[in-house]
This record gives C-alpha cells, structure tokens and sequence, in this order.
C-alpha cells in the first residue's frame, strides 16, 4: 500500500528561503500602502509606513545571510521591493503633497527620482567586488535607495513635527529631491558597514545605544527621522574621506605584496 504524500508548500531543505522573503513581500505592501494613505492625506501614517518598509529591508538581508537563506531569488525581489518601498512610494507621497503644485516641473521630478532609483538598483545588481577589494563590502556607491526614500520626505518630516526655525522647507522640495536622485547614480562612497567587527566588550553598549534608538523612534518618531537624515547628510563626506583612506591604505599592500614577490 503506497504511503500518502505529505503536501509541502516547499522542499524541507528550502524552508529558510521563507522568512526573508515574507519580509521582503511585507516591505513591498507597507510601501504601496504609504502611497494610498498619501492620496488620503494622511502623510503622516504614510511616512511611518515607509520607516518600517526601510526597516524591513535592513533586516531581510541580514536574516537571510544569518540563517543562510541568501538566494538568487531574493535577491531579485529584494530590488524589486526596493524600488516600489523607494523609488516610487516616497517620491509619489511628495507628488501628492507638494510637487503636484509644480504642474508638469513636478511630475517630471516624480519620474526623474523613480528613473534615478530604478538604475542605481540596477547598477547594485551588476556590482562585482573583487577578493582583493573585498574592504569595498563596507561601503555603497552611491546613496542606497532606502536612505534616497527617507531623505527626500526630510521637508515633509520637517512640517509634520512641532518644531519651527523660522523658513519653510517646503519649498526646498523640488530641488532636494533632484539632489538626491543625482546622488542614487552618483559614484560618491557612502557608508554602507556591512562587514564591521565589534569588539565584545561594546556590545552592551551597541545594544544601548540600540533600544535608545528604539524608544526615540516610539516617542518622537518624526524627529528622530529628522536627526537621522541630517547625520546621514553629514556622514555622506565622512565616507569619501574614510573610502579614501582604506584605497590608499590597500594599494599600498597591494604594492608591497607585489615588491615582495619581486624580491
């Protein structure tokens, strides 16, 4: 008598592949779902949304290579969510609250922005690091499009918080967004700290430093995402100045190892 097969949505050997995947899916439907609380007005919940889209996207990675579900795949989608949760969504929130008082001038910085984004995620996609050049997995070339998705919506943040320095960001609008979009395709270094060693005896504090985050992000959501965007502004430089030293830094043992063959 033939044994009944067990019904598996897949293989056992390939369950791992789920859990950034669903992440990644999740973060793709909080996106076009900011877009939908933008058309309500809502801008608010919808800048929230794209917050957690982002933080979705920094974990899914991290969790796939942790559990070794990393994938072709997931890869693929994890752009395609990139550019919906970034390219489309945030500058769509701002098309709906202010660039649309531009007329075409906006739509056209609408399209521009999602045109950046799309070929700085294609351009991530055919990035090959070498083994010599492995120093380069700590940083991105370019500004990554969560980043890009978040800084454009600073002058949005900016109103929808209490605070007033006595000049409307508002009008900065249309001219930050095109900044941005040139720094999704630019070359500049930015950091990305993906393969960074924590020595044990900071983890605690890293953990502090951590759930202080955290709790700022429950209590003062929105101007949390303010300070955050002027240090990413800030460390923007920091990078180059840091990418600068490392190339330096690795072409000198590159010469010296090249010297010591000679010998």
């Amino acid at each position: 008598m033939e044994e009944k097969k067990k019904f598996k949505l897949v293989s056992s050997k390939k369950t791992r592949y789920l859990l950034p995947n669903i992440l990644t899916l999740a973060g793709v439907c909080l996106g076009i779902s900011s877009i939908k609380f933008s058309i309500d007005g809502n801008f608010s919940l919808a800048v929230t949304l794209i917050l957690f889209a982002a933080i979705l996207d920094a974990l899914d990675g991290r969790i796939a290579r942790l559990i070794k579900g990393t994938s072709e795949f997931g890869k693929e989608l994890d752009s395609l969510t990139d550019f919906v949760s970034f390219g489309i969504a945030p500058v769509f929130i701002l098309y709906f609250w202010e660039l649309n008082n531009y007329g075409k001038l906006g739509w056209a910085i609408t399209l521009i922005y999602s045109v950046c984004c799309v070929l700085r995620l294609a351009r991530f996609n055919l990035t090959k690091i070498e083994n010599s050049e492995e120093w380069k997995n700590n940083f991105f070339e370019g500004i990554p499009s969560p980043a890009g998705g978040l800084l454009i919506l600073m002058p949005l943040i900016y109103e929808l918080t209490d605070l007033n320095i006595g000049f409307d960001l508002k009008n900065l609008t249309p001219y930050l967004t095109v900044l941005i979009a040139i720094l999704l395709v630019s070359k500049i270094p930015t950091l990305a700290l993906k393969k960074i060693t924590i020595s044990p005896k900071a983890t605690v504090f890293l953990l502090l430093g951590i759930g202080i985050v955290f709790i700022a992000l429950l209590f003062y959501t929105l101007e949390t995402l303010l300070v955050f965007g002027i240090g990413y502004l800030i460390s923007i430089p920091l990078g180059v100045i840091i990418y600068k030293s490392q190339s330096k830094k690795n072409l000198e043992k590159i010469s010296d190892e090249n010297h010591e063959d000679i010998l």
